[in-house]
């Protein structure tokens, strides 16, 4: 586990009508303040990454297909540095994912449909807060390709 890194199970409420899923309260123990939300939608094999906030601490909750989010730490003085994670979360095992300031993030979008992320950051969205990495050409040690195990 990346120090800083939280995983909290999430509630899916269903009944006749439908379903809610909760993500964020300002109230929850985990919350720490707000930015902005805001959603991206990924198709099926596709991945978005690297991205590396400078400022700003992500809150993850996938709302409709499957991710495999991979982070790692890149951050100087962390106990973690240098250490990768996967988790798969979605629909099938939904989750709030805090990634905090300086751990590397991207997902690839895992299963047959479009993935649908919510991000509930702490800052609003700055342009020259993130630094972006090629997926495939980098620093980072990782292999996006399905693992047969």
């Amino acid at each position: 586990m990346i120090d800083g890194v939280k995983i909290i199970q999430l509630r899916k409420i269903p009944d006749e009508r439908g379903m809610i899923m909760h993500m964020l309260k300002s109230t929850d123990p985990h919350f720490e303040k707000f930015g902005e939300v805001y959603f991206s939608v990924a198709y099926p094999g596709v991945i978005k990454g690297w991205h590396l906030h400078t400022k700003q601490t992500q809150f993850y909750a996938v709302i409709s297909g499957m991710i495999k989010l991979v982070l790692f730490d890149e951050r100087k003085d962390s106990k973690t540095k240098g250490e990768l994670m996967e988790i798969f979360t979605g629909e099938d095992n939904y989750q709030l994912i805090r990634i905090p300031v300086g751990v590397v993030n991207g997902y690839k979008t895992i299963g047959v449909k479009p993935a649908i992320v919510a991000n509930c950051a702490d800052l609003p969205h700055e342009p020259d807060e993130m630094l972006r990495y090629d997926p495939l050409k980098n620093h980072i040690k990782y292999d996006w390709g399905l693992k047969h195990k």
